[in-house]
């Protein structure tokens, strides 16, 4: 939630660290005037960490930035099936957690998050080619591939190098609002928000004609979510069947069409109350839900607050 000081940012770096995933975290939070975020980049030890790819980092911190940070990136690092990280990291890690860190973790950082024993008996996710080994290395994670991040709250996982991106920008929603979120999203010409439950990949192989046709309608739908939508009407844009469209929809996204076309409509409204003064009865019916109780009660089902409250939230200080 909005705060008036600074959120601290502490970006763990192992041996082996992926480049991609090190520099995610450490370039969507840097510090500027709509980031209210200040980040550090730490190690086992300050100094030269070896990293992945050919890459190595200097460090200027230690673990101790750990007792710093409100918020912990674990990147993905090489090999990590093969040994825990040190126990100086994990001990540092559970002291983080308990002193009420978030700990989030990119890829293959899972397996370092699991050490702690702090995703035990939880849902968490890892790049789709070492789901197995992580469910096999510890057992007691509930271990979902097909997912592109969890968020268990204080804890949180994503899948490989591209939805650490989308784990950042779920971080910043909860944090900052729609408005900050999609303005990072333009900076890094992302994808504004693609929901924790989207497949990693799509399970079998679909022609790229009808994927590109399916992204395109997407945006058409984005730009008229104050008209009224059916399967059909979604199904003609894409030029194929209700049926195939439903179908194929849910594989690529991780929600049936009209779900997704509802949360679209509570993601704009979101941003209306954040940006705007408009009433919650006329941004119902800029985003296509027609009356306030009917934004309301949406509001409620997928965010569980209502529009006011989260107007007085992500106004408050402004």
């Amino acid at each position: 939630m909005p705060s008036s000081r600074l959120q601290r940012v502490a970006v763990l770096v192992l041996e082996g660290a992926k480049p991609l995933d090190v520099g995610i975290p450490a370039q969507v939070f840097t510090t500027r005037a709509s980031m209210p975020y200040e980040v550090r980049v730490c190690g086992a030890a300050p100094g030269l960490v070896t990293g992945g790819d050919g890459l190595s980092y200097h460090v200027a911190h230690g673990p101790e930035a750990l007792e710093w940070a409100d918020v912990v990136f674990i990147p993905g690092y090489r090999h990590p099936d093969r040994e825990d990280p040190p126990q100086a990291v994990v001990d540092a890690l559970l002291a983080a957690h308990d002193r009420g860190a978030r700990l989030a973790a990119i890829s293959t950082g899972a397996f370092a998050l699991a050490a702690t024993g702090l995703l035990d008996d939880r849902r968490a996710t890892t790049h789709w080619h070492y789901t197995r080994a992580l469910a096999a290395k510890h057992p007691l994670v509930r271990v979902d591939e097909n997912v592109l991040f969890v968020d268990e709250g204080s804890v949180l996982t994503s899948a490989g190098a591209a939805s650490g991106i989308d784990l950042c920008l779920h971080i910043l929603r909860r944090d900052l609002g729609v408005a900050a979120s999609n303005h990072a999203a333009r900076r890094l010409v992302a994808a504004p928000y693609r929901s924790g439950g989207q497949a990693q990949y799509v399970p079998r192989s679909v022609p790229e004609p009808l994927g590109e046709r399916f992204a395109a309608t997407r945006e058409w739908a984005l730009h008229r979510l104050g008209e009224p939508f059916t399967l059909d009407i979604l199904a003609r844009q894409a030029g194929v069947s209700p049926r195939t469209f439903s179908r194929r929809f849910v594989e690529e996204t991780g929600y049936t069409p009209m779900q997704w076309v509802m949360r679209a409509r509570i993601d704009l409204a979101r941003e209306l109350l954040e940006r705007s003064q408009r009433s919650v009865e006329q941004i119902a019916a800029d985003v296509g839900l027609g009356t306030g109780a009917n934004l309301r009660l949406h509001f409620q089902q997928i965010l569980g607050t209502t529009p006011s409250e989260y107007r007085r939230t992500f106004t408050r200080g402004e």
